[in-house]
């Protein structure tokens, strides 16, 4: 064999793949979606076998291990941190009767779900289980899907929550309809179903008991789903934060100091890595307190749970803001197309709009304190 062929047989590294998906970024952006290579690189580094139990091959990480991974690939680039965030599905399908998971993950865990939950979409009861019908936004990572759920509303369930029917992808149409500014490339397109007939067996509840009792099942799901997004704006906000020191240690060409010499650049860049550091320190210390209390109890305290959806908006909504300030340090350069701070910051403030980060559920948060009504499934 070659040189060049032992270097191009050598199995990709963490630090290749994601050295790969930086450097990529903006091919990203124009494609408007995360392309199969790299999901198939995701699989490469445990995104989704993270939490698929042992027995059935997967990682079993905790939280806040998970969140880590997610992070550091949304420093590399946050679309496709989002995509890898959905890794996170293997907790939320356990609610499936326990055959049909066997049936997904012990045959490969590293399965890939995407799916589109809201709004449910009136369901038919016919023989061999539902009639699924009808077209739903924001299918994040539909693209690289194995499998696709859809939301649906059925006479015969008797809970607020959705139940989410699960197909094969082949089975679904991918409605071309992502055109967005922030987070790009997440491939979020619509999803349409026209008649496919899903057996009850593969519907669950979304927010639902866990048909399993390992740990991580008993984790808040809703939680954890929050978590994984929010941490995107974390990993956003370091790369900002990155780029500006990177940039501002460097000694100009004509032997000028560095912009990292000026003192409201230092000041604004302290002011800023403050408020990342906070976030970030206060996010993983409550994630991994809460695994640690499922250590000796079977659910985490209503205290703990309220603080778990509590710590997922701060770090979403601090994330987008000290990008936000990165990009306030970069200059007149920044506002440039295609300029990665800007992508930073818009993509870190889209992770703050989403529905469960979004500034009402500080006021969800609040009332759950007080004990007050909450939204339905708060926290």
């Amino acid at each position: 064999m070659s040189a060049e062929g032992a270097v191009a047989a050598r199995p990709k590294t963490k630090e290749d793949i994601l050295a790969g998906i930086k450097d990529r970024a903006s091919e990203f952006n124009k494609l408007r979606h995360i392309p199969q290579d790299v999901v198939d690189d995701f699989k490469t580094l445990g995104v989704y076998r993270a939490f698929v139990p042992a027995r059935y091959g997967g990682d079993a990480l905790s939280p806040a291990d998970f969140c880590r991974l997610i992070e550091d690939i949304s420093a590399a680039d946050p679309s496709a941190g989002w995509v890898a965030s959905f890794g996170v599905s293997a907790t939320y399908l356990a609610s499936l009767p326990q055959a049909t998971y066997e049936a997904i993950y012990k045959k490969n865990p590293d399965t890939v779900f995407a799916g589109a939950m809201f709004p449910p979409q009136p369901a038919k009861i016919v023989d061999g289980g539902y009639e699924v019908r009808g077209q739903w936004p924001w299918g994040s990572g539909i693209m690289g899907a194995d499998l696709a759920g859809a939301g649906i509303k059925v006479e015969d369930n008797d809970t607020k929550l959705p139940l989410i029917a699960i197909m094969p992808r082949d089975k679904i149409e991918v409605v071309d309809t992502w055109r967005t500014v922030g987070l790009a490339a997440t491939g979020s397109h619509d999803i349409k179903v026209n008649g496919v007939v899903v057996p009850k067996e593969w519907t669950f509840i979304r927010g639902g008991a866990p048909a399993m009792d390992d740990k991580v099942f008993r984790y808040p799901s809703m939680a954890l789903a929050s978590q994984v997004l929010a941490v995107v704006a974390l990993g956003a906000a370091r790369a900002a934060l990155d780029y500006i020191y990177e940039t501002g240690s460097r000694k100009s060409v004509t032997g000028a100091p560095p912009p990292g010499a000026r003192p409201y650049l230092q000041t604004e860049y302290a002011k800023a890595k403050g408020v990342y550091l906070g976030a970030a320190h206060l996010f993983y210390d409550t994630l991994e307190e809460a695994y640690e209390e499922l250590e000796h109890n079977e659910k985490v305290s209503r205290n703990t749970h309220i603080r778990l959806r509590m710590v997922a908006s701060k770090a979403a909504r601090d994330g987008a803001e000290a990008a936000r300030m990165a990009f306030a340090l970069g200059g007149s350069n920044a506002i440039d197309i295609g300029h990665s701070l800007n992508r930073y910051w818009i993509d870190a403030a889209a992770v703050a709009q989403h529905a469960f980060l979004s500034e009402g559920t500080w006021t969800a948060a609040g009332a759950a304190f007080f004990e007050q009504a909450t939204m339905p499934g708060y926290p």
